[in-house]
């Protein structure tokens, strides 16, 4: 779209009205990549080099992410692996799915540039995947419509797709699919449940 405006410009515009600009700090000045990264490698170590990237279009690394030689940060110099166990899920009761929330290959962040997605050879994003397996047994074929439903929200009208995916699993589309994800996080990682949101998927209207 040949108007619209990037996140930065968005954000900073916000920000420029609600808090305003003064000595202090100018948050006009963020809708620039260039400011944005120039602030970036004046305020974290080891991101000094980013501050020219902008103009001579060189690729930047992080000191110490390059790790092209047998030999690790550790005592030894041998890496160290650690493992976690796998923790046990909760029993899914009937029409009951685990929801895994993703981008589309056509989208940034939360911005969708396109409604294909190459990655899944999908033309639209009001849709759910799930398993082959799984939509006979439902009773469901291809693109008939269905509800998804969880303890949070629920979205009708949702065209239903095989897909190579775990039984049991179904796959949809993130930001649309967030009024289906609770609030609530992981006590640990402190992020929340998008990719283990148990829904309930029924037929629905056309």
């Amino acid at each position: 779209h040949q108007n619209l405006r990037s996140e930065v410009e968005v954000i900073s515009e916000i920000a420029s009205r609600v808090l305003g600009n003064d000595k202090l700090f100018n948050w006009s000045e963020l809708e620039d990549h260039n400011s944005i990264r120039k602030i970036i490698s004046r305020i974290i170590p080891g991101f000094e080099s980013m501050d020219s990237i902008g103009e001579s279009k060189t690729e930047f690394h992080i000191p110490g992410r390059i790790l092209n030689k047998p030999v690790f940060p550790t005592e030894s110099t041998k890496a160290k692996f650690i493992y976690h166990p796998i923790p046990n899920l909760d029993e899914l009761n009937e029409n009951e799915f685990q929801l895994l929330s993703v981008r589309s290959e056509g989208q940034f962040n939360t911005v969708v540039y396109e409604e294909k997605d190459l990655y899944r050879n999908q033309d639209r994003r009001d849709v759910v995947l799930m398993n082959k397996d799984d939509m006979f047994q439902m009773g469901f074929s291809e693109n008939d419509s269905v509800s998804v439903k969880s303890k949070t929200g629920v979205m009708n009208h949702i065209l239903v797709r095989p897909f190579d995916i775990k039984k049991g699993a179904v796959l949809m589309y993130y930001p649309e699919v967030n009024s289906l994800i609770s609030q609530s996080v992981d006590p640990l990682s402190r992020t929340p449940g998008f990719k283990s949101t148990i829904v309930i998927i029924q037929a629905g209207q056309s």
